[in-house]
């Protein structure tokens, strides 16, 4: 008789995850008979310490479209690298569809001026600029991409110190494209 790993069942009992709602939609789909009523739910999943995730969830009921959206959250988890003071570690920008997103980092005392995405992560300092479509999908997508095409500081660092954008004696603003 095999025996069962419960490796994995620990570890996931260890880490507390937050889920947040951000959404719910009703959609209908005629078929010949009538219509067919199912729910669909955008959930985000972290656990406010540098993993954070959204899914979507699709059912006939409520319940089960956020639980199906928990279960595709945790599937797509990305590590985020956060400061000491819980902010993000650089200027980075992403981009889903339609939506952009130009994410700074913040003084410790500015509070999260963003989505539930951030909050789950463990953000407590940053800023979101939102360009284009508003859309609840779109923007999140953005938002994730942003935190898996976004580098560590040490490379971007060097970056700027091959630019000449950093000097040692004084800074010199210098903008540079994060793409």
């Amino acid at each position: 008789m095999a025996k069962r790993r419960k490796g994995n069942r620990e570890k996931e009992k260890e880490t507390t995850w937050q889920e947040r709602v951000i959404q719910i939609r009703r959609v209908s789909k005629v078929v010949k008979g009538g219509k067919k009523l199912s729910f669909r739910a955008i959930v985000v999943v972290g656990n406010e310490n540098g993993q954070v995730g959204v899914g979507v969830g699709k059912a006939g009921d409520v319940i089960g479209a956020v639980r199906k959206g928990v279960a595709d959250g945790k599937k797509q988890l990305i590590e985020v690298s956060l400061t000491k003071a819980s902010s993000i570690t650089h200027l980075t920008r992403g981009a889903s569809g339609g939506a952009q997103v130009l994410m700074r980092p913040a003084a410790p005392g500015t509070g999260v001026i963003a989505t539930s995405t951030h909050r789950c992560s463990g953000m407590h300092h940053m800023r979101r600029v939102a360009r284009g479509v508003q859309a609840t999908t779109q923007s999140n997508g953005a938002a994730t991409s942003a935190y898996s095409r976004r580098g560590r500081a040490a490379p971007l660092a060097t970056r700027l110190l091959m630019r000449g954008c950093v000097n040692s004696q004084r800074p010199v603003s210098c903008t540079i494209a994060l793409a």
